[in-house]
């Protein structure tokens, strides 16, 4: 089963390009594939995650938010293997 994990980021938004790159070898880890999107694009997401941004998701979950919580993504990635 193929892990898809998307990142809500800003383009000016320098703890979203932390996120980003502190969530690479962890994806690389669980070969998860992530999409990144400009919450900006969307007045939805704007809507629902103006302030939380940078936010992590798995289909509807949120994994964190702000800065990533490794530990808790990695438990969260190792059940569903």
């Amino acid at each position: 089963m193929a892990i898809e994990l998307t990142l809500l980021s800003r383009t000016y938004c320098h703890l979203c390009h932390e996120m980003e790159a502190a969530l690479a070898p962890l994806a690389a880890e669980f070969a998860a594939s992530v999409t990144v999107l400009d919450v900006d694009a969307d007045p939805e997401l704007v809507a629902r995650y103006d302030e939380l941004v940078p936010v992590l998701l798995h289909g509807g979950t949120e994994l964190c938010h702000y800065f990533l919580d490794a530990a808790k993504v990695r438990e969260y990635l190792a059940g569903l293997r």
